[in-house]
């Protein structure tokens, strides 16, 4: 019989997800605030998280996985709250506990307040700076004493994720400051989530940053993305001031290949 898979806020990456397993032959439940269709042979249940009495459907399913990466709809202190914090709370307290195997809860490498040249990986302490990171860390704790992995995934970009082309094209609205940035592939990160739940057969981390192998400035990601449109700029040798550099060694460490281990793959790929 295939194992159950229970992904909440099956939204972009959780329906990427959610294909990749659904081959790989897992039953697989996305759960979601719409009722906007799903990838075939993906099993709709709409509900929401941040409503308690929403989620009674959910104590009949049984899953043996639950990732849960349900994103904030707004940038604010309630809404982190509710859907990361209390949402997550929910989803657990109406489980049957004695079939769910793993829970993969995905974070943010946002739990990193501090900035600096440093590179910083799973053994870093986490040191929150504002709201969101503090939210997201207590979710986090919620998986103290179950079998659980935190996921903190860097600045996801791919298909639909254009910011940075965008931003690209009109120099003069650049960033003046030139920050430290990390990223993560959409494909990558429901690649890896995929990973750990049917091929990695080792103990799993209670932490991984899922990010990709090159921690680069703002500018050089911004200075390629205009050469390779042909756009005109003056390039300037602005040191790196603010940011973090973020170490994947832990992700890599599991076997697990990248498709886009850098910029230049991802985003070559993007505007192809």
């Amino acid at each position: 019989m295939a194992s159950k898979v229970l992904i909440a806020g099956c939204g972009d990456l959780g329906s990427e997800l959610a294909k990749r397993l659904s081959i790989d032959g897992y039953e697989v439940y996305g759960l979601r605030y719409s009722n906007k269709p799903l990838p075939d042979n993906i099993q709709l249940i709409q509900a929401d998280v941040t409503e308690l009495s929403s989620l009674g459907k959910l104590a009949e399913m049984r899953p043996q996985f639950l990732v849960y990466c349900v994103a904030a709809n707004a940038q604010t202190d309630e809404s982190y709250k509710a859907h990361y914090l209390d949402g997550l709370r929910h989803v657990l307290s109406v489980l049957d506990k004695t079939k769910l195997q793993h829970v993969f809860f995905v974070s943010s490498t946002r739990v990193y307040g501090q900035a600096g040249d440093e590179i910083l990986d799973e053994f870093t302490p986490a040191i929150a700076a504002d709201f969101g990171g503090e939210r997201l860390l207590q979710a986090e704790a919620l998986l103290h004493g179950i079998n659980g992995t935190v996921l903190r995934l860097s600045g996801i970009y791919g298909p639909g994720r254009t910011r940075m082309l965008q931003l690209a094209t009109s120099p003069q609205a650049w960033p003046a400051q030139n920050t430290w940035t990390n990223r993560i592939h959409r494909d990558d990160a429901a690649a890896f989530i995929a990973y750990l739940i049917g091929e990695y057969k080792e103990p799993l981390a209670p932490c991984y940053i899922v990010t990709d192998s090159s921690p680069v400035s703002q500018h050089e990601v911004l200075g390629w993305i205009a050469k390779q449109k042909g756009i005109q700029f003056v390039a300037t040798e602005q040191p790196v001031a603010g940011g973090k550099r973020l170490s994947n060694q832990l992700m890599l460490g599991t076997g697990f290949k990248l498709r886009y281990p850098d910029y230049q793959a991802g985003y070559a790929t993007l505007m192809a």
